[in-house]
């Protein structure tokens, strides 16, 4: 319920101040178990994603989050904290477990938000996800959401925010002999390939 309610408030403040739209829609996974991978260059990235999807999806937040009122909230919005740079195995594992039970999970492979809105590589940590995880991995590239909320800004001032989803990433490419490191981070490579592809329309 508290999903819900925090899900339909994004949706009326997406459209209301960030004119968010969605292009595509028909390439975002509603059902099935999916790893969604996402620029982020905006403390609104994760709620405008959230947004853009009719069914629940899961996120990921720094553990340094889960405190206070942000400790009982966050749970209870699909939000588990983490700390993939860290090498965090256990999160890991529950991101994994979900993707077997058919959940829709949503990472942003670069591990932080852009300075300047422009990508960034990616981390090692995404590829071993990718790996193990055995499921579709759908990239969403959002524009406009830097100029609404960079990092360097306290608060967030109206504009157009807008998401494109892209077809699932294709890893047939990625040398068989790879292993290991090297081939998480060969995967990761890939993602970040097929979100510069994505480019806005209209």
């Amino acid at each position: 319920m508290i999903y819900r309610f925090a899900h339909t408030l994004m949706r009326l403040v997406g459209l209301t101040f960030f004119r968010h739209r969605v292009i595509h829609p028909e390439l975002l996974p509603e059902s099935g178990g999916a790893l969604l991978v996402a620029n982020h260059a905006s403390y609104l990235d994760p709620s405008i994603v959230g947004a853009s999807f009719r069914n629940p999806i899961y996120y990921l937040a720094r553990k340094s989050l889960f405190k206070g009122f942000l400790g009982w909230l966050l749970p209870r919005i699909q939000v588990f904290p983490v700390d993939l740079g860290k090498g965090d195995l256990g999160s890991m594992k529950r991101i994994l477990r979900l993707l077997k039970e058919g959940n829709r999970v949503l990472i942003f492979p670069e591990g932080t938000r852009s300075p300047d809105g422009a990508l960034q590589p990616a981390e090692a940590g995404i590829g071993f996800l990718i790996a193990k995880g055995e499921v579709p991995v759908v990239p969403l590239r959002l524009f406009g959401a830097h100029e609404c909320w960079p990092r360097s800004a306290k608060w967030p001032r109206p504009g157009r925010i807008t998401v494109v989803a892209g077809p699932a990433v294709d890893f047939s490419t990625i040398p068989e002999g790879l292993a290991g490191r090297e081939r998480y981070q060969a995967c990761a490579d890939e993602v970040m390939r097929s979100l510069a592809a994505i480019q806005v329309e209209g």
